[in-house]
């Protein structure tokens, strides 16, 4: 037996056969859905059809930030839908609730403490669930597109500031809002909703400006640059209860622009564990004039910045962002949310296997 054993092993490969090198088989990383791993989701709706979240399954999906709306959400119906996903072995990562989006929230206006508490009582349920994340961002006077174009025969939205600025911009309100009027505005939802969220173990995940552009439609922007960032986690003063949403398609706009690049911001914030979820999206150029694209198809190297993720120990949720429309795409465009899955599936395996 062995000399047949050993006679075996001197043969060559069968036809088809794949031979492992010894170094990658000692070194294969974690796998996709090992808990220290980036988790691959998609943002979707809650009141996404079965027939989504079976195509989400089919998929490779396992985890999902939802949006739940702007209406009372009440516990009763997220535990609902997170029952609902369960069913199609998904878990909910995050969660939307656009209250602390209303005008009387951002703008300061009458009202808003009524807007501060449904979405504190939001954040309780979130906690009771389980649901470890909740999603937001301020930017009432945004602007996110100028136009929809045809790119590598795809279609996706186009940002160009020379139009937004001739043919778009006004001024959306009845007075114009500076920088620190809104600071003023962020600081108060943040600080009646901070506390909930520790008491909930909730994360509150800030969003950047998106264009990050400093002021649009009269009204200033907060989050277009490091320093804001920077302001939000001193106002936070140190709680384990706020991070990051880091959007890559965002801060890809702002170029260098942005006082930290992509890979300084995950070195910065991702290696003090403030990068609570990412939305993994290229875009073609920075500003004056960007299309959004799909990962593989932007001036950004997708590949570094899951690599980049991996070695500072990510493992929050990463989403495809604003799902370019492949031909034939309806509602969660399944043929462009597969393509992006697809591409940063194969990304995050390569990542895991270099990083180890």
């Amino acid at each position: 037996m062995t000399e047949r054993r050993r006679d075996f092993l001197k043969m060559p490969l069968a036809a088809g056969a794949v031979a492992i090198p010894v170094g990658l088989a000692r070194n294969r990383g974690i796998d996709e859905y090992d808990p220290g791993n980036i988790k691959l989701a998609h943002r979707v709706s809650a009141r996404i059809t079965d027939s989504d979240l079976l195509f989400m399954q089919q998929i490779g999906l396992r985890w999902a930030r939802v949006e739940f709306g702007g209406a009372d959400v009440s516990f009763d119906f997220i535990k609902d839908t997170q029952e609902r996903y369960g069913k199609f072995g998904i878990k909910i990562f995050s969660g939307v609730h656009y209250a602390y989006r209303t005008l009387d929230v951002q703008l300061g206006r009458a009202g808003r403490d009524r807007e501060i508490e449904s979405y504190r009582t939001f954040l309780r349920n979130l906690g009771k669930l389980g649901i470890p994340v909740a999603n937001y961002d301020f930017h009432p006077g945004n602007t996110y597109t100028t136009a929809e174009v045809q790119r590598r025969g795809y279609t996706a939205r186009e940002f160009n500031l020379a139009d937004f600025r001739a043919k778009v911009e006004k001024h959306m309100f009845d007075r114009e809002y500076s920088a620190d009027d809104i600071w003023a505005n962020y600081t108060y939802f943040f600080k009646a909703v901070l506390p909930v969220a520790e008491e909930a173990n909730v994360k509150l995940a800030l969003h950047p400006d998106d264009p990050p552009v400093a002021k649009m439609n009269g009204v200033a922007k907060l989050f277009t640059h490091y320093d804001g960032y920077h302001r939000a986690e001193q106002l936070a003063g140190g709680s384990k209860h706020w991070g990051l949403t880091f959007c890559i398609g965002t801060w890809s706009e702002g170029g260098d622009k942005m006082g930290k690049n992509v890979y300084e911001m995950i070195a910065d914030f991702g290696g003090r564990g403030k990068i609570v979820d990412v939305h993994f999206r290229n875009v073609s150029a920075p500003l004056p004039h960007f299309v959004e694209t799909f990962p593989d198809d932007g001036y950004m190297d997708m590949f570094q910045v899951m690599k980049a993720l991996r070695q500072v120990k990510f493992s929050g949720s990463a989403v495809p962002d604003h799902v370019p429309l492949l031909a034939g795409d309806t509602g969660i465009r399944r043929a462009g949310t597969a393509y992006c899955i697809a591409n940063m599936r194969a990304m995050l395996r390569k990542a895991n296997q270099e990083v180890g």
